[in-house]
Formats: C-alpha cells, structure tokens, sequence
C-alpha cells in the first residue's frame, strides 16, 4: 500500500503512479497485511482512478509463510500470495482489460503471471537476493540460515521470472551489476519531491540527523553503528553534540539507544521539517545497495550529507564536493568533525549536492522514461 510515504518502496511507487496518472489512467491494486492508514485510500484516489485493496488475513499469511519451507519460491512470495487475492485480481484484470500490468516487487509477480497475452513490467526495485544474503551475513543463527535460503531461493526466483516480463527494471546501476541478470535491466532511479527543494529560514536545532523506517533491518543496524561506533569517537572531540534518528516504527533495538544525547522521533508528519533543523545528514549505510530515498532528500534541502561508499556507489555524488564518505567508524566519525566545524566545507557540500541532486533526479523524468520503455 503505497501510503503513508514512510519507506522507499512505497515512495516510489506513489511518486511515479502520481506522475503517470497525468496523461494515463491508472488502476491500483494492492496487497496489505497491515492496518490501513485512514486517509491511504482517499489519498491515492487523486491519482488512481480505481484503487481496490486486498487485506491478507494474518491466519493465512503464517500459513503461507510455513508452506514456504517446503517450496521453491522465496518467503516473500509465499508470504504475499493468496488464492483468494489472485482470484479477485483476475476480475480486476478482466474488468479494467489494461493495456499494460506493472508489479512492484518480485513478491507481487505470481499475480501477473496468468496473463501472457497482456504486456507486463516488474520493478525488481533493489538487488533483493544480494541485500538478503549481507543481511544474512550479519544475523545470527537460526536467523543466518533462514536469510540464507531466502537468498538462494530469491536469486533463483528473480532468475525464474525474467522471460515473463516484457520490461524489467531497477533502481540503479550498481543494483543492476550486482544482479547480473541474463536478459535487459533498465535502470530507473527515484526522483525527489519538488517540495524539498524549496528555501527554508528553519533554526538548526539538530546536530546530526539520520532517518528512514526505523523498523527496516538495516537502517536499524546503520542507527546503532552510528551511536554505539561512530559517535563515541565523535564526542571525545565534540561532547555536546546530539543525534536524532527520525522515521516510523522505531524498533527496540532503535529505542534502546536513546539518551540525553540521542533523540528516537518515531514517525514525524513534516520530515522536510526535520532536514531543515538539521546540521549535518548521515547515512552509514552497512547492508543494503540501492539508491537511498533519504540521501536524495537531505541533499534536496542543502543539508551536507555524509554516507558510505556502498550506498554512494548507487548515488553517483562526487566525494569532497558534493557529499563526503567513510567506510568505517573512524573515517565516518572524521568527517563529521569536518562538517559541523568547517563551516566553508560545509556550505560547499551542501550547495554543490543539492544542485547534483536538482540536476539528476526527477520524478517527473523518471515517468517518461518509463513510459518509453512500457510503450
């Protein structure tokens, strides 16, 4: 459900649905195994001109999830697919006759399968397979084995259904090459709001800011590299300093780390708000590859922004001009002394990366280009 805009998966599908509804109609269906936002529905009808959706019972959803132990298709996949679902998508399907299907995610592809005669798309969005098996790196045991057969089982899967689709997709350049699918990968990076590009007067209240779902694995472990790794060796040079970590959902592990230095927002109606009140933005993220929602944003609202190479490898930003990098606590730590005490390097990489930002990332782009590539 691509609604309340608190993780990038959702992001992105409601800033392109957004974009293509200008000129297209658009029908959404969704599968939620959540409580809806109140105003999901309302929202997403301004651009959709149906919306229907499915809730997936939580009796089912466990089942699912079990069964997939004994088949060849990823947790995620068994986690999502009801027969029930695929039943009421195949009326949609018959009733609105699209001209094109487009899943979001290989765990909605099932779905789209049955109908080979109407053209179809799927954003693989991440390297999914390759994010699970880092995760699974990490994790400890029993955990590590599960994350790793869901590894083997999404790599084979994300292999599986490439001939199925007639366009496939993903969200940048690195993500394709860690792929390495047999078959054409466009790449379709996200956009940023127009919003955040707008000038603010707001005080900076916040020293350091990092933010995302704070319920997602590996912002939960970049929040807690941050305070327990990174900060440490930052407060033996600027013991005042304080860290907010903003975003939904904060996870005990998240909780765990507040103190009279550290602030745990939860969920926060105006995030442009936040990056406006803040000094510096960091990213350190340790896991996942693709291209971080929270980058683009920060850097849209001229906060100097620092992340590691992984995650800029997927952003392409110039080092020491546009964003600064680290790949370890001590180098991370180092630029953030640089950044809150250097004022003219830090004006410099907040001027230069919002006008990268500005310069190459565009939803309404994005949309074009997809509509080329969907006909």
């Amino acid at each position: 459900m691509p609604y309340p805009l608190e993780k990038g998966d959702k992001l992105r599908a409601y800033h392109l649905i957004k974009e293509l509804s200008h000129e297209h109609e658009v029908n959404l269906f969704c599968l939620s195994d959540t409580a809806v936002h109140p105003d999901a529905e309302s929202k997403l009808k301004e651009f959709c001109s149906e919306v229907y959706i499915h809730r997936l019972s939580g009796i089912g959803r466990i089942f699912r999830l079990m069964m997939g132990f004994f088949n060849s298709k990823p947790f995620q996949v068994s986690y999502f697919y009801s027969k029930n679902a695929q039943r009421v998508f195949n009326r949609f399907v018959e009733q609105h006759i699209p001209q094109h299907i487009s899943c979001q995610l290989v765990r909605t592809a099932e779905y789209a399968l049955p109908f080979s005669t109407i053209p179809k798309s799927i954003d693989y969005m991440d390297a999914l397979s390759v994010g699970m098996n880092r995760m699974a790196d990490k994790a400890n045991w029993p955990m590590s084995s599960i994350m790793k057969t869901e590894y083997r089982k999404l790599r084979k899967y994300e292999l599986d259904i490439l001939d199925q689709f007639d366009v496939r997709f993903i969200i940048s350049e690195q993500d394709k090459e860690l792929l390495s699918l047999p078959a054409e990968l466009h790449v379709l990076p996200n956009g940023v709001d127009p919003k955040f590009f707008e000038a603010s007067n707001t005080t900076k209240t916040r020293d350091i800011l990092f933010t995302g779902n704070m319920s997602y694995r590996p912002n939960v472990e970049s929040a807690r590299f941050l305070v327990n790794n990174v900060m440490p060796l930052v407060w033996k040079q600027l013991p005042q300093v304080k860290v907010t970590l903003a975003g939904a959902n904060p996870a005990s592990g998240v909780n765990s780390l507040k103190s009279s230095q550290v602030e745990v927002t939860g969920w926060v109606d105006d995030i442009k708000s936040v990056y406006d009140s803040s000094r510096v933005f960091v990213a350190p993220m340790l896991i996942n590859s693709g291209l971080q929602n929270k980058l683009l944003e920060a850097m849209a609202c001229g906060v100097p922004s620092l992340t590691t190479p992984l995650a800029n490898n997927a952003l392409g930003a110039q080092p020491e001009s546009q964003i600064m990098i680290g790949d370890d606590a001590e180098s991370i730590a180092a630029q953030i002394v640089v950044l809150l005490t250097n004022t003219e390097k830090s004006a410099t990489i907040a001027s230069q990366g919002k006008a990268y930002v500005e310069g190459n990332f565009s939803w309404e782009k994005e949309a074009e280009r997809l509509l080329q590539w969907i006909g």
